[in-house]
């Protein structure tokens, strides 16, 4: 699949010398560090938005994270001057190969400085390690894996929005705060079910909770029936679901239809607005989660589902969404002030002081790639208290950021000291 290109001409007042050298500096930037993906003489910054398209995670990301980027880029253009922005996407079909690919491509014949969304984790890494390779940034903000921030940080690599680490620490110390400490694990087999299962097992220890068992699944899977039954068997009082998208949403479908609850109660390790959505408030009612966004949070939040909305058919921003709006807006912010496309140098400027974020608050950029901010622990409204489309979600507490993410001396960052 051909990416698709968007042209974003940024103009403001902003204009001359300053901006021509920047456009100069961004040129031989790109020369020198990849010298087949050079730059025009205008020196647009081009942004990948490498995401799922068609397959499980294409409503919580998908055709969304182009609008998301849009706005990013409409939102800088008031201040960036002759800088120009080019957005492209692709669909990387949860695939690392085909995802790797288009990376190259995108690199060594587009001139992209940055691929941001990802979701699907093992094409995150994949393409993660390759932006290192090429001194160009990779934002991970739909990639939940916390090995982006752990064993496989790099010094151009920012995971925003929340980890695997985050959702399963959150998710397991309010479950096991109720007294639901037996779990038995439903995992979708790749790397974002694998790290779901190992941090949120971690957490449901260290509260004094047990696994009573384990069942991997194919992603996009149809049929959950056995391992249902294993769960139901087990004598588990919660069924982990450590897997999203279109997997989550068949699961608690099918769990409702085998008798599962209410005997067993049911935690989704990690849950979005377009889940809610599908599953229905009938379904979905009660089930708490972690979340850094919802669009009906704070009037910043509104107005950005407003404009999302706008564009999208009446549908709310996910999360994932959200975080390619800001992760976007912010690389934007820092490639004018750094003057170039290098990552490093890029990151270097983002880490330097806070960045006060509309949508997610205050973020900080931690020297292991984490972007710090707070989390929400949010339940599922009950169809009698939903006021109406996409009012889903009602607040029960917050995580502050230092708490909400792991330290960043326990990753196993090589980076840090």
């Amino acid at each position: 699949m051909l990416p698709e290109r968007i042209p974003m001409s940024s103009r403001s007042p902003l204009r001359g010398a300053a901006a021509a050298g920047l456009a100069l500096l961004l040129a031989l930037a790109a020369d020198a560090a990849a010298p087949a993906a050079a730059q025009d003489a205008a020196g647009p910054v081009r942004i990948g938005v490498l995401s799922d398209m068609s397959g499980p995670f294409a409503d919580q990301a998908g055709t969304g994270s182009v609008v998301a980027a849009q706005l990013a880029a409409e939102d800088f253009a008031k201040e960036a001057g002759d800088l120009k922005v080019e957005i492209l996407s692709a669909d990387h079909q949860n695939k690392p190969d085909i995802g790797l690919g288009i990376a190259r491509r995108w690199l060594d014949q587009e001139g992209v400085s940055t691929i941001v969304d990802l979701p699907n984790s093992a094409v995150a890494l994949a393409v993660a390690n390759l932006m290192r390779e090429r001194h160009r940034v990779a934002l991970a903000s739909s990639s939940m894996t916390s090995d982006l921030t752990g064993k496989a940080c790099a010094p151009t690599t920012v995971q925003w929005v929340s980890d695997t680490w985050a959702q399963g620490s959150a998710t397991a110390r309010a479950i096991t705060g109720r007294g639901l400490k037996s779990w038995y694990f439903l995992t979708v087999d790749y790397a974002l079910g694998h790290a779901l299962e190992r941090d949120a097992t971690a957490a449901l220890k260290a509260s004094g909770g047990s696994v009573k068992g384990s069942t991997k699944h194919p992603l996009n899977a149809g049929d959950f029936a056995s391992p249902l039954l294993a769960a139901q068997g087990s004598g588990a009082q919660v069924l982990a679901l450590a897997d999203t998208g279109a997997d989550m949403i068949n699961a608690v479908k099918q769990a409702a239809e085998f008798g599962l609850m209410p005997d067993m109660r049911i935690a989704a390790l990690f849950v979005q607005l377009s889940d809610i959505h599908a599953l229905g408030l009938k379904a979905a009612q009660g089930l708490q989660f972690a979340s850094g966004f919802y669009w009906d949070r704070t009037e910043a939040t509104r107005a950005f589902g407003k404009r999302f909305g706008e564009r999208m058919g009446g549908r709310m921003p996910t999360e994932n969404h959200a975080g390619v709006y800001s992760s976007t807006l912010a690389y934007l912010r820092g490639v004018r002030d750094a003057g170039t496309i290098e990552g490093e140098k890029v990151l270097a400027v983002l880490r330097d002081k806070p960045i006060n974020d509309p949508l997610f608050g205050p973020t900080t950029i931690r020297q292991d790639g984490r972007a710090v901010h707070d989390l929400f622990l949010f339940e599922v409204k009950t169809p009698a208290e939903s006021k109406g489309p996409y009012d889903y979600y009602k607040l029960l507490a917050t995580v502050p950021g230092d708490q909400a993410f792991r330290p960043m001396a326990e990753g196993g960052c090589p980076l840090v000291k």
